[in-house]
């Protein structure tokens, strides 16, 4: 049994490689919507969902680049309603979230436009070693991020939180993107003395912005496959408001546990990319 997914260029953008239709396996369209769900729930939580998302979509025949463009129109939405949730059950930093949440749309947009140039064998090896910096830290701080340090928040330290989320991190995720989630979350927690569950929230203010100025590039040069996208997107949505709930029930302490497996998980696939 197969389906038919229609590729047309809905924004009536010229696209040579979506031009008719493309047909996917029933096995295919249940992977890629449970893998979904599991990205939605890990992205609302402590970001990461890329990693279940991305290789599920390139196994069912998607290019590099339409996988991630792809990812992005289903990703948006879990991101944009945990933002949603999160905000009603925490407290915001707006003077962190609005600013980086602004540039995070220009920057990611601009790490999109620039996806096809990249070299991912180049970036891979960097985020692994930064990701295991991350994993060690973690672990060698069992009391760092699951309660809030008002300290030091400084104003010195919201510029840089606000530069290195609305600009790095957003030009990381459109351009690459595995992880963002996950770096949003450490840079708040370790500028600015958020807990998890506050930095949780305002990473997910700003992933959708990244999301956003990422899948407006994808869209303009008809990356997209709309109608897989928004398929996935329902079931990123369940997954995303899943990981919230359970987040802001059981707290920091569970993000952090969350956050290693992640971690774990990230760098190992990486590694295998890079090495295997």
């Amino acid at each position: 049994m197969t389906f038919r997914i229609c590729r047309a260029d809905t924004l009536g953008v010229a696209n040579r490689d979506f031009e008719g239709t493309h047909h996917m396996h029933a096995g295919d369209i249940v992977l890629l919507l449970v893998a979904a769900l599991a990205a939605g729930w890990v992205d609302a939580v402590v970001g990461g969902g890329g990693l279940l998302q991305l290789p599920v979509l390139i196994l069912a025949g998607l290019s590099p680049v339409q996988a991630l463009a792809t990812n992005k129109s289903a990703a948006i939405f879990g991101t944009a309603s945990a933002a949603v949730t999160y905000v009603r059950g925490t407290k915001l930093d707006k003077g962190v979230a609005v600013p980086a949440g602004a540039l995070a749309v220009l920057f990611a947009g601009i790490g999109a436009a620039s996806a096809a140039l990249l070299d991912a064998s180049v970036l891979n090896p960097l985020v692994m070693v930064v990701l295991l910096g991350v994993a060690a830290f973690v672990t060698l701080r069992p009391a760092f991020g699951r309660t809030p340090q008002p300290h030091l928040r400084t104003r010195g330290r919201v510029v840089a939180g606000v530069a290195v989320a609305g600009v790095g991190i957003a030009f990381y995720d459109g351009i690459l993107g595995p992880g963002t989630g996950t770096f949003l979350l450490i840079a708040f927690t370790s500028l600015l003395g958020m807990d998890f569950v506050n930095a949780s929230a305002t990473a997910k203010v700003i992933n959708t912005g990244t999301n956003l100025g990422a899948l407006i590039v994808f869209g303009v040069q008809g990356h997209v496959w709309w109608a897989l996208g928004l398929s996935m997107a329902v079931c990123n949505i369940a997954g995303a408001q899943l990981g919230v709930r359970m987040a802001l029930k059981r707290g920091a302490g569970f993000v952090r546990i969350v956050l290693l497996c992640v971690v774990v998980a990230l760098v190992a696939k990486l590694g295998y990319g890079q090495f295997g």
